[in-house]
C-alpha cells in the first residue's frame, strides 16, 4: 500500500469502488458471484467436450438459469466459444491464451495447496 493511502480509510474506499466500478482482469470475471464455480467446471472438464447450457450447469452443479446469465461473459472472454452449427447451441472450452493461462493458474494454485 501506498503512503498516501495508509492508514485512510475513506481513501482506501474510494480506491476500492473505483476499482469495482471499473473492473479489470480477473476482477472483472469474479466480481460476479457464479463465475468461478463456472470457471472450477470448465477446468475439470475433460478435453474436448461439448456442452449446452443444461448439461454445463449439471455438471457445474448450477441452475441453467445461471450458466444462462454468464454464457456471454465467458464466450467474450474467450474462455468457451461456440461449437458451429449446433441447436441446441452447444459450447467446447476455447483453445485461447486465457483458457491456456487459466489451467497453468490452477495447476499452481493446487501445487501450493499441497
Amino acid at each position: 500500500m501506498s503512503e498516501s493511502t495508509e492508514g485512510h480509510p475513506a481513501e482506501e474506499k474510494d480506491t476500492k469502488e473505483a476499482r469495482l466500478e471499473n473492473p479489470s482482469g480477473v476482477l472483472h470475471l469474479f466480481q460476479h458471484e457464479s463465475v468461478p464455480i463456472l470457471l472450477d467446471a470448465i477446468l475439470t472438464l475433460p478435453p474436448g467436450r461439448e456442452f449446452n447450457k443444461t448439461e454445463f450447469a449439471d455438471y457445474a452443479g448450477v441452475t441453467r438459469q445461471t450458466v444462462s446469465n454468464y454464457i456471454d461473459l465467458l464466450l467474450e472472454t474467450a474462455i468457451v466459444e461456440e461449437v458451429p452449427n449446433t441447436s441446441p447451441r452447444r459450447y467446447r472450452i476455447a483453445k485461447s491464451d486465457v483458457v491456456q493461462e487459466l489451467f497453468e493458474l490452477n495447476s499452481a494454485l493446487n501445487t501450493a495447496e499441497r
